[in-house]
């Protein structure tokens, strides 16, 4: 399958931000709706993307190679639950910085929005800081706390894994 230069690039965004959902990749292309996303999906990209056991979108083996970029979570061979490198928004890098560590008591969404505010690096409303916070649990790099509300905090300590930030 021959892929247009639009296709390649939304196939390169699918294996950098995998595991992905249909509302993250509809922000990112601009799309009206996730219906939008997984249309474009099954008719452009059907050969190189697949639905994990939670319907999340990750890319083959054969799209990393096509595309030639780093996939959005490598695993530590050593450590089934901990990754090694994560690729993140800006706003979730700062939501990385300030979250609070795993030894630490996890905080609300609305807490980490305010700390991420006194960062001065952004001025993201709760929705997403809700929805950074959910992709980075998805990377397995936080993890969530039920108390009164959800909580969250990081699921290892900072050293433990690399970040790389894409736009």
């Amino acid at each position: 399958m021959s892929l247009s230069e639009e296709a390649r690039e939304r196939l390169a965004d699918v294996v950098q931000f995998q595991p992905t959902k249909n509302s993250e990749l509809q922000d990112r292309w601009e799309l009206e709706s996730g219906s939008e996303v997984h249309q474009y999906l099954e008719t452009e990209l059907s050969e190189y993307y697949y639905r994990d056991d939670n319907s999340l979108i990750r890319a083959t083996p054969e799209a990393a190679d096509l595309v030639d970029v780093e996939p959005g979570i490598e695993s530590d061979p050593d450590d089934d639950a901990a990754p090694s490198k994560v690729s993140v928004t800006p706003l979730q890098e700062t939501i990385l910085s300030v979250v609070p560590g795993p030894d630490e008591r996890s905080a609300s969404v609305v807490s980490v929005l305010q700390a991420v505010r006194e960062t001065g690096d952004a001025d993201p409303d709760v929705d997403e800081v809700r929805s950074g916070l959910s992709r980075l649990k998805r990377l397995g790099v936080v993890t969530v706390e039920y108390r009164t509300v959800p909580t969250y905090r990081l699921a290892v300590a900072r050293d433990e894994f690399d970040v790389t930030v894409t736009e």
